[in-house]
């Protein structure tokens, strides 16, 4: 069976041991609690589009400081009543893009909000509109060193308490059902989504494909490409600071945060993917505490299962929800 990493009988079995910092938990119940003592100001904007069968939404909550997060929100068009939502996440790089480009969860029938990614979205897609406004130590191009010396300056701290803050968006939208929200994403998205998942309580479910950001430092060393690139090119150069780089980034770990998860998961994986290799997220799976399944692509790099892993998740939401 090809894999660029390990072959899938040890795959199936691994499951490492990946360092998690004393004061984990603590920092993380910090971080939310001072974000959600700032108010949420949710503000919920008809947007006019040519969507006859959809009704969009232009979103904006208070995220990481207080800072201004957008969104996008959908909901089938003329339909009452609480609806299931699924918020997602997006791959590195990413902006929030158009409303028209996301419509397979709307289309099945659920509520669905798009988070936009901070600083991001210049890389690929349609393009973002959250400034990140916060600086940095010296850091390589990219994200993955912004402030990667010390957690409190770390992007991804700010990030993922923007996706905690967009769940809490989610369940105050109207035609929303608080109590049936599942978190989602791909690659970056994917690692979102499990931090969220560990990060948050009573989940309805979780959907986290190819993840990014999980048993990190194997990542690092065997990762043939961006973003895990990014943070051996700054250890190339700051040879002295890799201790404290990967004391950071165990903060943000999917395997750390999955050990805390509980609603039902589906992952998926690819054999062939050399951004996340496939041990990384293995690695998640097996720490992953909550009810589990994982969808594996052979042939596959980082792309995934796409649509068809699309129509997988529809399948197992309708299952694991009863919508």
């Amino acid at each position: 069976m090809p894999s660029i990493d390990m072959p899938l009988e040890e795959l199936e079995r691994y499951r490492p041991d990946v360092a998690e910092p004393d004061d984990f938990a603590e920092l993380w119940s910090t971080t939310l609690a001072e974000a959600r003592a700032l108010p949420l100001d949710l503000v919920v904007t008809p947007v006019a589009t040519d969507l006859r069968l959809i009704d969009v939404h232009d979103v904006e909550f208070a995220g990481f400081a207080g800072d201004r997060i957008k969104a996008w929100y959908l909901r089938p068009a003329g339909v009452t009543g609480p609806l299931p939502v699924i918020v997602e996440y997006n791959g590195y790089g990413g902006g929030r893009g158009l409303p028209h480009e996301r419509l397979g969860f709307v289309a099945a029938g659920y509520a669905y909000l798009f988070m936009d990614t901070r600083g991001q979205g210049s890389t690929w897609g349609s393009g973002g509109s959250t400034p990140d406004p916060h600086g940095s130590g010296p850091a390589l191009p990219g994200f993955m060193t912004r402030g990667v010396l010390d957690i409190r300056g770390y992007y991804y701290r700010r990030l993922f308490t923007d996706a905690v803050r967009a769940v809490d968006a989610a369940r105050s939208l109207d035609g929303v059902d608080p109590d049936r929200v599942v978190v989602t994403g791909g690659s970056q998205g994917g690692g979102i989504t499990l931090a969220v998942a560990g990060l948050v309580d009573g989940l309805a479910g979780v959907m986290a494909d190819v993840p990014f950001l999980a048993h990190v430092q194997r990542g690092v060393e065997v990762a043939l490409t961006d973003p895990y690139a990014e943070i051996v090119r700054y250890l190339a150069v700051h040879r002295d600071h890799a201790e404290q780089v990967f004391r950071t980034l165990s903060y943000v770990d999917g395997v750390n945060h999955a050990r805390r998860a509980s609603a039902p998961a589906l992952f998926s994986v690819a054999l062939l993917d050399a951004t996340c290799p496939p041990s990384t997220v293995y690695a998640a799976y097996r720490a992953y505490a909550g009810p589990k399944e994982i969808a594996v692509y052979r042939f596959n790099d980082h792309e995934g299962g796409q649509a068809y892993q699309l129509a997988r998740q529809l399948t197992w939401l309708r299952t694991t929800l009863g919508h």
